[in-house]
């Protein structure tokens, strides 16, 4: 089976247990983010040149697993998401190596992000690229409203607090979203702390 045909196929098992399986109250953690990870993930690898088909396959597996242990667990869901890579993968033909990479690139999304290779930087990247998009104010409520519910957080105000002590320690790992992503996070966190100073 060719890797494309091999990716397709995963892709559309995970994507299909997210999207009927994952509670209705995950407003952020949900099918939608896994696709935009997966997507930022293949955009900045391109654009730091890493050529192996390989690195490329497993960037983009452990895009779509990266947060599949949301649909067992809140807490700890990376442990859980590597799990599941370990009980589902052997039957696409994912050797032990290849499983242990992938389990790699999820728990380097863990907060704090510590990414030890280009790969595991790039994925921390593309799970946080929003951070510095036009689309961040929306998600950013998305966000806010799931930890509500769960509550992580009481009130808005909280949350911008949080958020921006978040932005302070945050940095982009890959020279792409430094460059294509990082001036536009630093007018959001202006922003956020406007909110803050002015009770908005």
């Amino acid at each position: 089976m060719l890797a494309t045909e091999k990716y397709e196929i995963i892709r559309s098992a995970i994507i299909h247990r997210l999207e009927n399986n994952l509670a209705a109250n995950l407003f952020y953690h949900n099918a939608a983010h896994t696709i935009d990870v997966e997507k930022q993930a293949e955009r900045i690898a391109t654009a730091e040149n890493i050529g192996s088909a390989e690195d490329i396959f497993l960037l983009k597996v452990a895009g779509l697993y990266h947060d599949s242990g949301f649909l067992f667990t809140y807490d700890h869901h990376e442990e859980a998401g590597c799990d599941l890579v370990k009980k589902e993968l052997p039957a696409f033909g994912l050797d032990y190596s290849q499983i242990d990479i992938v389990c790699g690139l999820i728990m380097a999304t863990r907060i704090p992000q510590t990414p030890v290779c280009r790969l595991q930087e790039i994925i921390c990247d593309a799970d946080l690229d929003y951070l510095g998009r036009p689309d961040f104010l929306g998600i950013s409520n998305r966000l806010f409203l799931e930890l509500q519910v769960r509550g992580y957080v009481a009130s808005k105000n909280d949350w911008n607090l949080i958020q921006m002590n978040f932005f302070m320690q945050h940095t982009y790992f890959t020279a792409t979203d430094k460059q294509l992503r990082d001036p536009l996070k630093q007018q959001h966190l202006q922003e956020i702390i406007s909110m803050i100073e002015t009770g908005a």
